[in-house]
């Protein structure tokens, strides 16, 4: 099978084959690119968030959940789902362990991925907010589906 150059869509289920433990991921995410990123953090990890969903194919919502399992985000469960708006919550183990450490956690690169993947499937502007519910533990992103 051909190596991935950067220009072709991947299938979701590539991810299969990816695995890592430990908090080697949580470090880079968390520390590494919030520190590399400086002020701008916010903005570059929502749109990186938003460059990796292109990366993929993804052709329904279950799609979007799967890609947050494999990619070891938590279970992301559609909640409301209006015309112009859905709201998501995003649920694991992994995200009370984030909440509760001194490590300072955001969800912006989920944003990003969320509103990419949504205006894939609604063919239309889409933009994701987050807030963090820290007394149930849970991450909630609203998207907003534009004209």
């Amino acid at each position: 099978m051909p190596k991935y150059d950067g220009n072709q869509k991947l299938d979701v289920n590539e991810l299969e084959k990816l695995h890592s433990d430990g908090a080697g991921y949580d470090i880079l995410r968390y520390i590494g690119l919030p520190e590399l990123f400086g002020e701008e953090k916010e903005t570059l990890l929502y749109f990186l968030g938003r460059n990796l969903a292109r990366k993929f194919e993804f052709s329904s919502l279950e799609d979007l959940s799967l890609f947050f399992e494999k990619m070891g985000l938590g279970s992301l469960d559609l909640v409301k789902d209006k015309k112009k708006v859905k709201t998501f919550y995003l649920l694991s183990d992994a995200i009370v362990t984030k909440l509760n450490s001194k490590i300072e956690t955001d969800f912006r690169l989920e944003a990003g991925i969320i509103a990419e993947v949504l205006q894939q499937l609604e063919g239309v502007d889409c933009e994701c907010l987050e807030s963090v519910h820290h007394r149930l533990k849970q991450i909630e992103f609203t998207v907003y589906i534009q004209d």
